[in-house]
């Protein structure tokens, strides 16, 4: 036992520059710059939402948080987070409660660090 392993959990982000380019150029900087702080916003509540839920052992209202970020998530270009979302309602629908908590660790990692990146975003201006 003398060789112990520290793992550095980290997530590797990447947003989608058109997908805010384009909410930019539909809606305005002022429209878009709210329906992105409105969206993070909500996205923060609902991470907490989900790790409160998996704690409670409510996998029912687990899911439908888990499902509601997907489309809040893609909406403002954080398409990792999307993605991950689903990976944790898969992970609920099989009843693999050690695959729940590490898919949602994983979420949960991955939306602290889009919702970072956007917060650096220079033109952001919250």
């Amino acid at each position: 036992m003398d060789n112990v392993v520290n793992i550095r959990l980290s997530e590797h982000i990447q947003l989608d520059q058109v997908r805010l380019g384009t909410l930019y150029a539909q809606l305005g900087e002022s429209g878009a710059e709210n329906v992105v702080c409105r969206a993070m916003e909500e996205l923060a509540v609902r991470m907490a939402q989900c790790d409160a839920l998996w704690r409670a052992n409510n996998l029912v209202h687990l899911r439908k948080n888990a499902r509601s970020l997907i489309a809040i998530a893609d909406q403002i270009g954080m398409h990792r987070l999307a993605k991950v979302a689903g990976d944790v309602t898969i992970c609920i629908d099989t009843a693999d409660a050690v695959a729940i908590a590490a898919t949602l660790s994983r979420m949960l990692r991955t939306g602290e660090c889009s919702l970072s990146a956007i917060w650096s975003m220079e033109d952001l201006s919250i």
